[in-house]
């Protein structure tokens, strides 16, 4: 291809996504990032053999310009973008831009407005039919009418408790690039947070046990955040891990290096391994029914998930059925915080 001189392939290696030059359909000259996604033969080979989209080939092959959205080049699921700009004769650049984020991000989006229109849906349906009839018919007996109010201010507040966690989710992914600055206490976020438990959870027949060292060093963080993720995860192993009189749920601290691990642990019935990769996705439940019965929204752990990445530390979440369900979380000292800064 006389015509694609030195500057001309400098300006295709210029492109940081894979770029093809095209003659009729056989790739004349290949970028670094093509050769790579395609493999160094790629060059002076059928284009048909790199590109098995169909309409991708349609729009090579009739000479034309333009734009397709094509999935499953090369890697199954991996998203692109084909740009297809005519040269000379019948000459074309093809660059390929990698949209699987984008597309990911949307899909997530979606399916997020989904799934929080459903459980919106569902307790505003029976406060909307249980107004009407309290509206409409005027000689309920006085137990029944009760009976109704209850169960509307149950909706409501659990419409609210789900909009608040949305709210707080919001808050915590908004802040997720600025890392916080106060120095934090281990026993005092562990104590709060177990006073919290045991007055929100008093009725459930279960014990904490906490064992918390007095010495442990401070950690980075922000204190009501990690007092929400405690209070989420211990509040999580009340209503999910006992399930027989005596049940107690273990919380614990500890220094591990240069980190503090915080670890809840309960001795319920467990999680199926196949659902453990998909616990922090938000509105995710093992037990739909169950999980709405005891006042679960499905977003407590993508709350956990999303304060633990602010906080520049790591989520493990070990379950074992017929056993019980361990999560711990590590979260790096002020001092260790201080020397990896320092040292940037």
């Amino acid at each position: 291809m006389d015509r694609l001189g030195d500057h001309e392939r400098a300006l295709v290696d210029s492109i940081d996504e894979p770029a093809l030059v095209l003659e009729g359909i056989v790739v004349r000259y290949a970028n670094a990032a093509a050769s790579a996604l395609f493999g160094e033969g790629i060059e002076n080979r059928d284009v048909r053999l790199a590109i098995r989209h169909p309409h991708a080939l349609d729009l090579i092959l009739s000479g034309g310009s333009g734009e397709v959205d094509a999935t499953g080049i090369v890697e199954p699921g991996r998203s692109w973008r084909l740009l297809i700009r005519r040269l000379w004769d019948d000459a074309a650049l093809l660059r390929m831009i990698d949209r699987t984020d984008s597309v990911s991000a949307e899909k997530m989006r979606v399916d997020f407005v989904a799934n929080a229109s459903h459980e919106l849906r569902t307790p505003l349906s029976t406060v909307l039919g249980y107004a009407e009839t309290l509206a409409e018919e005027g000689n309920l007996p006085d137990d029944m009418r009760a009976g109704f109010g209850r169960t509307i201010s149950d909706e409501a507040r659990r419409m609210l408790r789900i909009i608040e966690d949305l709210m707080s989710l919001s808050r915590i992914e908004a802040d997720r690039f600025v890392a916080p600055g106060e120095q934090v206490e281990v026993a005092a976020v562990v104590n709060a947070a177990v006073a919290a438990a045991e007055h929100s959870h008093s009725s459930v027949n279960c014990t904490l046990e906490v064992a918390v060292p007095d010495d442990l060093p401070r950690i980075r963080g922000d204190h009501a955040q990690l007092v929400q993720l405690l209070d989420n995860l211990i509040g999580n192993a009340l209503r999910y891990g006992c399930d027989h009189p005596g049940s107690a749920v273990d919380i614990g601290a500890r220094r591990s290096g240069d980190w503090v691990e915080l670890s809840v642990a309960d001795h319920g019935p467990g999680i199926a391994r196949v659902h453990l990769p998909r616990l922090t996705e938000r509105f995710y439940r093992v037990d739909a029914g169950r999980s709405r019965e005891s006042g679960g929204t499905g977003l407590g752990l993508a709350i956990v998930k999303h304060i633990v990445e602010r906080h520049r530390g790591s989520l493990e979440i070990r379950s074992t059925l017929g056993v019980g369900t361990t999560v711990t979380v590590r979260l790096p000292l002020a001092q260790a915080v201080e020397t990896i800064t320092a040292s940037d």
